[in-house]
């Protein structure tokens, strides 16, 4: 059985707080609330086990308990959302029964590690408070099928007041935010690097500041990378710390299903 959440406490904290779905889940739960007719979240319960699933931004994701079995609900709640993206549990993922309309695509979990290299320096060229619309234009560059700027910007900025994200801007030319930053555990994305400055090596330099600000405030960040970004972050010297699959609509234009990358362009 599926049902809609209309209370928070309805969300099981421990379970939800194993994963960085789950974690997800949960910050945005506290950024929005039930309420919102764009962030919708929801109940799985069945004989198998229990789970729990939303949808933001044309992504749903979906956290069981270990025991949580794909189902025909769980097909149909899918058939009929038609979500751009699926993620989460990896054993609902891989029993799905889903239209060719999507694809399987292989995405990799990096924790940032940081190493010894001496980064202060860098540091008064990171601007931790930066001008969403000038964020937004770097974005634009290297998410062209990003969302239009007045929704980007109303959920960014609402999830920053809430304290929930926080975005940086690197030499004015490179950008990454904190998509949550929830207890000890920090998600990376949507880093990009406009057109002008690429090739400087400035996105290798500030995943590194950020690796070590995340360690030096307690936290483990992590971030997610396509097949075709791993190497690049291998080569910094970022921690594989897991492997998972998603599913991505190949019916829409957009530049990951074209490409096999959305959550981070250097």
């Amino acid at each position: 059985m599926i049902t809609l959440i209309e209370h928070e406490y309805e969300l099981d904290r421990v379970l939800l707080n194993k994963t960085l779905s789950g974690k997800k889940m949960l910050a945005y739960m506290r950024a929005y609330g039930p309420n919102y007719e764009f962030c919708r979240f929801y109940k799985i319960t069945d004989e198998t086990g229990v789970g729990f699933m939303f949808i933001i931004n044309s992504t749903l994701i979906i956290c069981g308990d270990g025991n949580l079995e794909p189902n025909q609900e769980i097909d149909l709640f899918a058939s009929m959302n038609v979500p751009f993206r699926i993620e989460g549990d990896q054993k609902i993922l891989e029993g799905i029964t889903i239209p060719e309309r999507y694809q399987v695509l292989n995405r990799t979990i990096f924790e940032l590690i940081p190493d010894d290299t001496p980064l202060e320096a860098i540091e008064e060229h990171v601007e931790f408070n930066p001008n969403l619309p000038d964020v937004y234009k770097i974005l634009s560059e290297g998410f062209p099928n990003i969302v239009d700027f007045s929704l980007w910007y109303t959920d960014t900025s609402h999830r920053c007041r809430h304290g929930i994200s926080r975005v940086f801007t690197y030499r004015n030319s490179t950008t990454a935010s904190a998509v949550f930053d929830i207890g000890s555990t920090v998600l990376i994305g949507q880093v990009a690097t406009n057109k002008a400055a690429r090739g400087r090596g400035y996105a290798r330099e500030f995943l590194k500041w950020l690796a070590k600000f995340f360690n030096g405030l307690g936290k483990r960040a992590y971030l997610l990378a396509l097949d075709v970004r791993v190497s690049f972050y291998k080569e910094i010297g970022f921690r594989v710390a897991g492997r998972e699959i998603v599913l991505e609509r190949i019916d829409i234009e957009k530049d990951s299903a074209a490409k096999g990358r959305l959550e981070d362009r250097s």
